[in-house]
């Protein structure tokens, strides 16, 4: 499976971390930046680009990095067929994909360790969306409202 990274400048330093454990891991990695931690930059630019490798299939799944996570959360959600989930407990990281099929793990680089970062980033690329029925439908409806909003556009 190849797993794309990106991170801001606030993300850099955990997501060239992220970069060789999950490629220890045995997934093959794409990073899309940044390529410095010492220039400031914005973190819509790396959520767009880990959000296009994932929908594109370049990658089948993502891991975005910036300060809280939070912005990079709100924007890679705005593109279409991307789900990203901000998660800082590994409940949540398989959770969001065996319910949600969450594609995106978002990682704040100033609320969590690195130690917590690698057990997520882990926890996820593991889980697999169950596709129950309940989950199932409930992912279609999600679907449909992205369908309904973009159809507008």
């Amino acid at each position: 499976m190849r797993i794309v990274l990106g991170a801001d400048h606030a993300g850099f330093e955990m997501k060239q971390s992220l970069l060789a454990y999950v490629g220890s891991l045995g997934y093959e990695v794409l990073d899309v930046g940044a390529h410095s931690g010492s220039q400031p930059d914005d973190y819509p630019d790396f959520a767009e680009a880990v959000a296009e490798a994932v929908r594109s299939g370049r990658a089948e799944r993502g891991i975005l990095i910036c300060g809280s996570g939070v912005g990079a959360s709100v924007a890679a959600n705005k593109i279409p067929g991307i789900r990203a989930g901000l998660c800082h407990d590994t409940y949540s990281a398989h959770q969001g994909v065996e319910h949600d099929d969450m594609n995106i793990l978002v990682l704040g680089s100033r609320v969590i360790g690195l130690e917590l970062a690698r057990e997520l980033a882990r926890t996820f690329l593991a889980a697999q969306f169950s596709a129950e029925e309940r989950h199932a439908r409930r992912l279609a409806k999600v679907k449909a409202i992205e369908a309904r909003f973009h159809a507008g556009e």
